[in-house]
């Protein structure tokens, strides 16, 4: 079985108008830029997203912000992108904020076919208007939907031509979970191997869930923000 496609032009390509995806990353680290940048190539609208945080201007998913891509969003950081709060505040957005783990564990449990589940973070906060609340040992506990998406993009260090993946350190961070939880998922992989050089021990999503495999193009890996401490030279 090989799930390499030739480029990442031709893994979006069916990508339509309308759809829901999930994104990969954590800031700029782990995002997968050349399906990101292809995506945009491909001038889709009305797109629904789902990921961490929207890159910052410019660089990441700021790019498809930029294209007027995104229709809503859902995620829990925002703060880096300058645009995507001028579209929020000016009603061109839907934007949905979730506390971080409550993401994380929304996006696994769509994937891993759990409904809905009880949290406590929210509780008593914004978060929990118009959702149900319940009380467990004296606790209050909101019920959060699981997430789905018609795509996933995502990101990892190396990958066989059947799917399975290895992550680089923090790169991991949203990729495995995304990489369940859609009904496509399309991987952009920094290294191509044939399949059994990958330690079984170190694959953390199997390839049963991956549908397909480009190759990166070794572009530049941003840094979100750099502070530099002054001091003595």
């Amino acid at each position: 079985m090989n799930k390499i496609f030739p480029s990442a032009e031709a893994a979006v390509a069916d990508i339509p108008d309308g759809a829901t995806l999930m994104i990969g990353g954590f800031g700029l680290c782990g995002i997968p830029e050349d399906l990101i940048a292809a995506t945009v190539a491909l001038g889709v609208r009305n797109l629904h997203t789902i990921s961490n945080n929207m890159g910052i201007d410019h660089v990441g998913m700021g790019l498809m912000l930029e294209a007027g891509m995104v229709a809503s969003h859902i995620g829990s950081y925002v703060g880096e992108n300058k645009l995507l709060e001028e579209m929020v505040l000016g009603g061109r957005l839907d934007l949905t904020l979730v506390p971080q783990g409550t993401l994380a564990e929304r996006i696994r449990a769509g994937g891993a076919g759990i409904p809905a589940f009880f949290t406590p973070a929210g509780a008593g906060t914004i978060v929990a208007e118009g959702k149900e609340v319940r009380e467990f040992r004296g606790r209050p506990y909101v019920l959060e939907a699981g997430l789905t998406a018609d795509f996933a993009l995502v990101k990892a260090w190396r990958g066989d031509r059947m799917g399975n993946l290895v992550y680089r350190k923090t790169a991991r961070n949203f990729n495995p979970v995304m990489a369940t939880a859609a009904r496509c998922t399309i991987a952009e992989v920094e290294e191509i191997v044939e399949p059994g050089m990958l330690d079984p021990d170190a694959i953390i999503t199997p390839g049963i869930y991956v549908h397909r495999v480009v190759q990166w193009t070794g572009y530049e890996k941003h840094i979100e923000r750099r502070t530099l401490r002054g001091g003595t030279k």
